[in-house]
């Protein structure tokens, strides 16, 4: 089979760690047979600097005709003090709505060899940690109009709307009852019921929406108790269904808790097309072109890729082995180093695990 890819690199660590998925992408091909096709395009700070834009339409084009979308990071201190309208973050927020990829999945799993590097009490680790974050992704205060800045009674005041319509809730609570099926059957909606508008449809949605699921167990939480019960006791969740705002902090919550938020992946999708995978973690200049990204992330991307987007559970079981079987070994990028452990670069890491690929 082969494979038609855009590749988005961005800025930052971005086009280091992707070099690091590329190439355990390309052994995997080989391992299983399989043909990937890599176009790389712009996006972010480095499609600003070359085109003017964070967006460019060949970029838009070349996404939408592949089979799927593996971006790095986008952003950095180089263009924060741009027009917002035209900022990196605008080109990963304009890729995720015109794919109409409305739901993304944040799986934080703490791998056993990495409990030291868990900033939790070992009594707490020792229960396990094993979370679905599905985020709805299109909706909510990110998109919402109206939206902006103006001058009332002689100052500025600026204003974001969090809107969600029935159908954007529905479509994201059945995907939240879809992957708790797969999993343990059990879902926890989060919201703001007690304070919002829009958060008490939302819960009124996602309870018509359970009938539909009579075997998955739904519960409910409001959003501040959430982000404390993920400190308090991670164990009790395993799939938790909310909405965009709500889902970036509490996935990036769950991330810090597994030892370090350079292992975590993600994968955005939506009712038909192409899925984009990326590294829930930033573009972090500081380190950009040091050889001390860890690549984890975006290779556990390139896994959620051949499980979501191209039907290859094999290949992504092979792919997590290997980051397991190399953490195993006690090599380890500066964020999650600990006592004995291997130091290595990002370069070095990812071919170690595209070594570790076996069918």
């Amino acid at each position: 089979m082969k494979y038609r890819m855009c590749v988005l690199p961005g800025d930052g660590i971005g086009p280091e760690i992707v070099a690091q998925a590329v190439r355990v992408l390309d052994r995997v091909g080989e391992v299983f047979g399989h043909g990937f096709e890599c176009a790389t395009h712009l996006i972010g700070g480095a499609a600003i600097d070359a085109t003017g834009g964070p967006l460019p339409e060949e970029t838009l084009v070349a996404a939408k005709a592949s089979d799927a979308v593996l971006l790095g990071a986008v952003g950095g201190p180089k263009w924060d003090a741009m027009d917002k309208a035209v900022r990196p973050e605008k080109g990963l927020l304009g890729i995720r709505k015109e794919l109409g990829l409305f739901a993304n999945l944040r799986p934080a799993r703490l791998f056993d060899v990495l409990k030291n590097a868990c900033c939790l009490r070992p009594d707490i680790v020792g229960q396990g940690l094993d979370v679905m974050v599905v985020r709805e992704l299109t909706g909510g205060a990110y998109f919402g109009q109206p939206r902006g800045e103006e001058v009332r009674d002689g100052e500025r005041v600026a204003f974001n709307t969090m809107i969600y319509s029935e159908s954007e809730i529905r479509r994201i609570a059945k995907v939240g009852f879809e992957t708790a099926r797969k999993r343990s059957g059990k879902l926890c909606s989060v919201d703001k019921a007690n304070v919002l508008d829009v958060s008490q449809l939302w819960r009124e949605v996602v309870i018509d929406e359970a009938r539909n699921h009579p075997d998955v167990e739904l519960s409910h939480m409001y959003v501040d108790n959430a982000a404390m019960q993920l400190v308090r006791a991670p164990s009790q969740f395993d799939v938790i269904v909310t909405e965009n705002l709500f889902g970036d902090i509490l996935s990036d919550e769950a991330a810090v808790i597994t030892g370090s938020i350079g292992m975590l992946p993600s994968a955005s999708l939506g009712a038909g097309g192409p899925g984009l995978y990326e590294p829930i973690h930033g573009s972090a200049p500081d380190i950009a072109g040091k050889d001390l990204a860890n690549p984890l992330a975006t290779i556990l991307s390139v896994a959620m890729m051949f499980t979501h987007s191209f039907g290859l559970p094999a290949e992504a079981a092979a792919v997590e082995r290997a980051v397991a079987e190399v953490l195993g070994q006690g090599y380890r990028t500066g964020d999650i180093m600990s006592p004995g452990g291997a130091l290595v670069g990002c370069s070095r890491m990812g071919e170690l695990v595209a070594g570790a690929i076996r069918a």
